[in-house]
C-alpha cells in the first residue's frame, strides 16, 4: 500500500462495470449449488448495494420475490431498510432459493453452505478474489467494491445522491458523496467530448 508522511495511503475504489459483474458471474457454476448461490450473493451485493455482513444476515423472509424486494433487518447501526432490484436479478436470488429448498434447508441463513452452516464473510472475499482472478479482470475485486459500483453506476444513470443514500443505508449524505467522489458526471465528459474538433499535427 502506498505510504505518505502523514501515514499509508487508503487504496482506491476501482467500480466495475457491468461487463465486468457480469464476467464474475460467469466463473460461478449455473449448474451447481454453490456457483448457483455464489451468482445469486453477488447478484444481491451488487444490484441491492448490499454490505456483505448484510448479505449474509438475510434470512428467506427477507426476500420477497412477487414484490422484487430484499429486506435489510440489521444495517449499520441497527438500521432497516428495503431495496429492489431487477427481475433478473431476483430470479438468480429465485434459484438459489429453490436450490436450497432442495438440499433440504428450511431455517437459517439465505446464503448457506451445503450442510446448512454459515457462509463467512472470509470465504466471500476469498471467492470474489479468485473469480476475478479466472475472469482476467486487473481491478482489486471484494464485496465493497460491488457496493460502490452500484452507487456508481446509479449516478451515471442519473439516479439523486438522496435517493442513493437512502439505499445504501447511509445516515449522512456526506458519505455517499464520498462513495461518489471518483465518479464524473456524464454531463461533465459529455463536455470534453463535444470539444471543438483539432489536430495537434495541423499546428
Amino acid at each position: 500500500m502506498a505510504r505518505s508522511a502523514t501515514g499509508p495511503k487508503r487504496r482506491r475504489i476501482e467500480p466495475l462495470t457491468r461487463d465486468e459483474v457480469a464476467a464474475l458471474l460467469r466463473q460461478c457454476s449455473p449448474t451447481a449449488p454453490t456457483g448457483i448461490r455464489n451468482r445469486a450473493l453477488i447478484t444481491v451485493m451488487y444490484r441491492g448495494g448490499l454490505r456483505v455482513e448484510e448479505a449474509l444476515d438475510l434470512r428467506c423472509a427477507d426476500i420477497n420475490p412477487a414484490s422484487g424486494t430484499v429486506r435489510v433487518l440489521y444495517g449499520k447501526g441497527d438500521r432497516d431498510r428495503t431495496v429492489g432490484i431487477s427481475p433478473g436479478s431476483m430470479a438468480l436470488v429465485q434459484r438459489w432459493m429453490d436450490t436450497r429448498a432442495a438440499l433440504g434447508h428450511g431455517h437459517g441463513p439465505l446464503f448457506c453452505t451445503l450442510a446448512g452452516g454459515g457462509v463467512s464473510d472470509g470465504y466471500v472475499r476469498t471467492m470474489l478474489r479468485r473469480i476475478g482472478a479466472k475472469a482476467g479482470l486487473e481491478k482489486r475485486v471484494h464485496p465493497h467494491g460491488l457496493r460502490h459500483s452500484f452507487a456508481a453506476q446509479l449516478s451515471e444513470d442519473g439516479v439523486p445522491v438522496a435517493t442513493i443514500q437512502l439505499l445504501l443505508g447511509h445516515s449522512h449524505l456526506s458519505t455517499t458523496d464520498t462513495y461518489l467522489k471518483h465518479v464524473m458526471p456524464a454531463d461533465a465528459i459529455a463536455v470534453g467530448r463535444n470539444q471543438t474538433e483539432w489536430n495537434p499535427e495541423d499546428l
